[in-house]
């Protein structure tokens, strides 16, 4: 377990002190969260990826409150019971975030919480978990994944006063999307007289999952590049998209997720954004020696950008305003292998209700 003891000096915390760049953290685990909170963190997410991860490790712990759901829900399948133990983890998380959330006035403190990549294609089906997530906890806030069917959901929530995050996004296109489709249901708000102020909407960006669909593209192609400018594309992406939001005034954040180098983290100190990293990154971090210090506004080498663009159609799309249009938003490379993983994930989180449901006899021989 990790101390929450800390320097005055730790890095994160200098930058959320410093800066307008708040600290998430990429786990509702509570020790996890706790450190981070520590270190400024102002809050937290969960999905299956994440749910499966923490039951691996915490399995003892877990247990006996799955085999409680079991006998509590006896006529649930797996993913009743699954999606069951995503809420309470995340329950949990906001639990400890909502003195954060009720400081902040609802900007910050919300735990996040992913709706069923199932329902991807069905803007009712997201919007209808959006509802019943948004009354899990005060504090809560829904991804919802930038698909053409994820975009027309937002609005939707947004409007009914739910604060979406959202997720699956990797492309300046999809950015845009997302926040004007926010801008859409405030607006909706406003005009109804309804509040917005405490409303706490982001747009994620999976800036390492950008950099993964080039290095896959790299091998697939046989492209010859400098392999260090593939290190730049989700910062590239994640920068001009920041530029736009902020020349027109969106009123919702950037968040950058995915982390595989330290850029993704160095490279956006000092934007209104927010960074949410896994524990072990922001241990990492707090170990390096690179200073907290404000680089949002260093543009990325023209060069890297424009050798990106040349080698790379796909990095085109995502980097041009108008690259990808919103009906072709789930074919995009990235967006099909990340949704993969997530519906790979949900049946993973399956497997594990069922050996605690059913559990394999020749394993486990009845007495």
């Amino acid at each position: 377990m990790a101390s929450s003891t800390i320097s005055p000096m730790s890095h994160l915390l200098r930058m959320t002190q410093t800066t307008p760049t708040c600290l998430w953290n990429d786990s509702p685990v509570l020790e996890e969260l706790a450190y981070s909170i520590a270190h400024g963190a102002v809050g937290a997410t969960c999905n299956p990826v994440i749910a499966v991860s923490v039951l691996k490790k915490q399995m003892p712990e877990w247990r006996p409150r799955i085999e409680a759901l079991i006998r509590e829900m006896p006529t649930a399948a797996e993913d009743r019971i699954g999606w069951k133990v995503v809420e309470e983890m995340s329950i949990q998380g906001a639990q400890l975030l909502k003195p954060i959330f009720d400081a902040h006035g609802g900007r910050n403190g919300r735990l996040s919480i992913q709706t069923d990549p199932r329902f991807y294609r069905d803007p009712p089906a997201i919007v209808e978990q959006a509802v019943h997530f948004s009354r899990l906890a005060p504090n809560m806030i829904v991804k919802i994944p930038a698909t053409r069917a994820g975009i027309v959901a937002m609005e939707e929530a947004t409007w009914r006063g739910i604060s979406i995050n959202a997720t699956v996004s990797f492309t300046l296109p999809q950015a845009i999307a997302v926040a004007e489709a926010v801008e859409r249901g405030l607006t909706r708000r406003e005009k109804a007289g309804l509040d917005i102020q405490s409303m706490g909407p982001v747009c994620t960006i999976m800036v390492g999952r950008l950099d993964d669909w080039m290095k896959v593209l790299l091998e697939k192609d046989a492209i010859c590049i400098d392999p260090g400018y593939l290190e730049w594309a989700g910062v590239a992406v994640f920068k001009k998209a920041y530029r736009i939001y902020r020349q027109r005034g969106y009123r919702l954040r950037l968040l950058s997720a995915a982390f595989r180098n330290p850029m993704h983290w160095s490279e956006f100190i000092g934007g209104d954004v927010v960074i949410s990293p896994p524990h072990a990154w922001q241990v990492r971090y707090n170990a390096s020696d690179i200073q907290p210090i404000p680089r949002m506004d260093n543009p990325v080498d023209p060069k890297i950008v424009q050798s990106l663009t040349d080698k790379f159609a796909d990095f085109g799309r995502a980097y041009a305003e108008d690259g990808i249009a919103i009906g072709d938003f789930d074919t995009y490379g990235a967006t099909r292998r990340t949704l993969r993983q997530f519906l790979a994930a949900g049946a993973d989180l399956n497997a594990v209700i069922r050996d605690c449901m059913a559990p394999n006899p020749d394993k486990n021989p009845v007495p």
